[in-house]
């Protein structure tokens, strides 16, 4: 089968890399730099998996700059292009997904195109209508930065989604099982459960599925907030109450926030689809976020014996704006939030992140120097700990119990 995937992103470039070991790909992006990577067999994203299959002369695929020539010979088009969340609209901007769509049906109008970007919920119904002559599909991701080839090849389930107007359509359905069994046979595991919904409910198993993880965090990180107010272990806690088999002993360790570039939105998407629906719970996990930010703010200024005539002669190091381990990506990083806050206050800020060249962050200085930045800094705030960070430990502060990958 011809495959073109748009956006080279965790999603794109690990669902190219996933396919092309059996069909032949070719890889979209607007990035020259990412196109020169991939023909060159490297990986624009920090991801071993990806890597590693980069490497393989056996591997079929391209990259190219030129959608038009990718989309017209392609059977299949992917569409993995990023849908940043939009406050002033208080919705995904999914325009690049539109220009994908806008463009696959002026050079191939027949091509099945599967929407793999996270979208609203009833988005790819939408689009139906915008382009009827369109045949869409949607499949929700469910992988994380650093491991999504990981994920990709021992994934959880796979979901596939037909709009209604397709629901009864032979071709589209035979489409939506293709693709279930597409990604099925690529699964390096015993096969995954599958399921083949309406593409509202597909969008809507992302999105609830996501908002769940972030629940997760946030209960786990206003225990630890409990914990640290009343002067209580609150490792000894999550231990105890881990042992409920219904609760088990995973994603619990605290954090400052849950970041990163899909639970922050995603859970605000699902917000604002419950428009005139009834909730308590989803307002909330979305007001948590901001509260822990708050709380581990106040405790940095604690920690630096904040005074306002004496702000600027506090220095606060940020240790990585990374947030998970293995990841290169800072997109919405929680630890960015605590940062904000303390520069509000006057506190200055130094940032110790490899993964950027830049030697300024948003009038925040920037340095590749461990030394000079363990050094200079009054207190070191680090989301995860670090061996790195050990020999000036009685400057760290992070809320990272198990000091786990």
């Amino acid at each position: 089968m011809r495959i073109a995937v748009a956006g080279t992103g965790y999603v794109g470039l690990s669902s190219a890399v996933l396919l092309a070991r059996a069909n032949s790909v070719v890889a979209v992006d607007v990035v020259p730099e990412k196109v020169r990577l991939l023909s060159e067999g490297s990986s624009p994203i920090h991801d071993p998996e990806i890597s590693a299959y980069l490497a393989s002369p056996e591997l079929k695929l391209e990259a190219t700059l030129n959608g038009s020539d990718a989309y017209r010979s392609a059977d299949l088009v992917i569409v993995a292009t990023p849908t940043n969340y939009d406050p002033d609209r208080n919705f995904f901007d999914t325009h690049h997904v539109e220009e994908v769509v806008q463009l696959v049906l002026e050079v191939n109008p027949e091509a099945t195109i599967v929407i793999k970007s996270t979208v609203p919920v009833g988005y790819t119904e939408g689009l139906t209508v915008r382009f009827p002559s369109g045949r869409f599909l949607f499949s929700p991701e469910f992988l994380r930065e650093g491991r999504a080839l990981y994920d990709n090849l021992h994934p959880s389930r796979i979901i596939v989604g037909l709009p209604s107007k397709f629901v009864g359509d032979d071709y589209m359905r035979a489409e939506a099982h293709k693709f279930v069994e597409l990604l099925s046979s690529a699964a390096l595991d015993v096969k995954p459960p599958t399921m083949v919904m309406e593409a509202t409910e597909a969008e809507a198993v992302k999105l609830f599925s996501n908002t769940y993880l972030a629940l997760r965090v946030a209960y786990f990180n206003e225990l630890d907030t409990y914990a640290g107010i009343r002067g209580l272990d609150a490792g000894k806690i999550i231990e105890g109450v881990g042992y409920d088999p219904r609760i088990g002993s995973h994603y619990n360790n605290p954090s400052f926030g849950y970041g990163g570039y899909c639970l922050p939105k995603d859970t605000k998407q699902l917000l604002a689809n419950y428009q005139d629906v009834p909730q308590n719970l989803i307002g909330a996990i979305v007001e948590a976020n901001v509260t822990r930010k708050d709380f581990v703010a106040s405790e940095i200024l604690k920690r630096l014996e904040f005074s306002a005539e004496h702000a600027s002669e506090k220095v606060v190091g940020i240790y990585r704006l990374t947030m998970k381990t293995g990841s290169d990506n800072f997109r919405e990083s929680s630890i960015q939030g605590v940062m904000k806050r303390l520069k509000a206050k006057g506190v200055r800020i130094v940032i110790f992140e490899p993964a950027l060249e830049a030697n300024d962050f948003f009038g925040s200085e920037v340095t590749q120097d461990l030394g000079y930045f363990k050094a200079l800094a009054d207190v070191i705030i680090a989301n995860r700990a670090s061996e790195e960070l050990m020999d000036v430990e009685e400057k760290v502060y992070t809320r990272d119990i198990f000091k786990r990958d």
